[in-house]
């Protein structure tokens, strides 16, 4: 009886799913177009796409299949508009290369949109010459894996972002390439997204830009050279660690932007060659430790409203500055850090500094007041004044220390 059961169950989804074919395109084939094999497949067929080029756009997906290229085929939109539409679960799209998505000033063209989507995967994917290029909305459940995103971006107002994601969930982003977009990745609205082994290089404005987005994790990802490295806003329960914030260089740029951030993990990332390593506005209970610091022009910049927030284990190393701070009201911690410009002693060899060590700097309060005053950062001038404010400080709070500087680096 049991196994009747079982044999009409497996019947009917056979009849639901339809008979599951691989349907060939390739020029010589019956069905030459995706547009034309879209049309005939049933929900869970396979379309195998052969090596070649299809000048296609517009390609709705509404049905559950895969769709497959054999030698990495090209399909060309023309500059006509998106490419390819997915408005049904349980799609997978791999092997393919996409190029010439249409520009429009009125519409967000992308080469694959997913709406209201479950369940899909983008992998193993080529895009050149995009307008956006993965384009998600309300959608939930899906993998967008070891994909290649190469733009051309001249400027934000006529560009996309390589991978947006809009009122998402459960989403993974790993293993992808992300280079000359406007944002490499962009997350409004999307709660409980995995960004991982990702490379975001060479973006006009952020490597990655996400607001009000919670319970996120982002782990091992580079973030180099682009005009910021990473905006995070209005967003909470975020882990950020093992990530690179690297030559993320001009007059407003940092490699990890905190506005309006509570309940933050930041552990064990590389801050390196940044104009402000991080900068910091009212951003609350956040954890950071096991980050290195190194030869930032700002290593922290913080410009007000953060409340217990900890500083553990980090290095600081070279730094311009390494802490500015603009209010004389601090309850943060700072414990356990190396500090390169520290140069106290350790009488009991115990790895501890025995003095206090005191990050900011009043030239630093010159600095953010004076912006051309920079020039004198060398000066024995500078040095003379930094030196009385730490033994008697008047400007900067005089509970902003760490207690127990690392006589070495960790």
């Amino acid at each position: 009886m049991a196994r009747g059961l079982r044999t009409i169950s497996f019947l009917f989804a056979l009849l639901h799913f339809g008979n599951l074919f691989s349907i060939n395109v390739c020029e010589s084939c019956p069905i030459s177009s995706i547009e034309e094999a879209l049309k005939v497949c049933s929900r869970g067929d396979t379309i195998q796409l052969a090596s070649g080029v299809y000048k296609e756009h517009d390609l709705l997906i509404d049905k559950p299949l895969t769709i497959i290229g054999t030698d990495l085929p090209t399909i060309d939109g023309e500059e006509k508009g998106g490419v390819f539409r997915i408005e049904a679960d349980s799609v997978c799209i791999q092997g393919l290369r996409i190029i010439n998505v249409g520009v429009s000033f009125t519409s967000d063209h992308a080469a694959i949109r997913v709406y209201r989507s479950r369940d899909f995967i983008i992998e193993d994917v080529q895009l050149e010459k995009l307008f956006f290029g993965f384009l998600i909305e309300k959608s939930s459940h899906g993998t967008i894996r070891n994909n290649q995103i190469h733009g051309l971006a001249k400027s934000e107002y006529n560009s996309g972002n390589g991978i947006h994601l809009w009122y998402s969930k459960n989403i993974r982003i790993e293993d992808n390439l992300v280079e000359g977009v406007r944002d490499g990745i962009y997350l409004e609205f999307a709660d409980s997204v995995w960004v991982i082994n990702n490379a975001s290089r060479n973006n006009l404005r952020y490597g990655l830009h996400f607001m009000f987005s919670n319970h996120s994790n982002y782990n091992n990802n580079v973030f180099e050279n682009n005009g910021a490295g990473v905006a995070v806003m209005f967003s909470k329960f975020i882990k950020m660690n093992a990530n690179v914030f690297k030559h993320n260089w001009g007059t407003a740029s940092f490699g990890l932007l905190l506005k309006e951030i509570n309940d933050l993990e930041v552990i064990d990332n590389l801050f390196e060659d940044n104009t402000i390593a991080i900068s910091v506005e009212g951003a609350n209970r956040v954890l950071y430790s096991g980050n290195i610091l190194k030869g930032n022009g700002w290593a922290i910049k913080v410009r007000g409203a953060c409340y217990s927030n900890l500083f553990i284990k980090n290095q600081f190393l070279n730094n311009s500055f390494d802490l500015s701070y603009n209010s004389r009201m601090n309850d943060n911690v700072f414990k356990k850090n190396y500090w390169s410009d520290y140069s106290g002693y350790d009488l009991d060899k115990d790895g501890i500094g025995d003095v206090p060590y005191r990050p900011v700097k009043l030239f630093s309060y010159i600095v953010n007041r004076t912006p051309e005053a920079i020039v004198l950062l060398r000066s024995l001038f500078i040095d003379i004044i930094d030196f009385s404010e730490r033994v008697s400080p008047v400007f900067t709070p005089d509970e902003l220390k760490d207690e127990q500087p690392l006589m070495r680096p960790l």
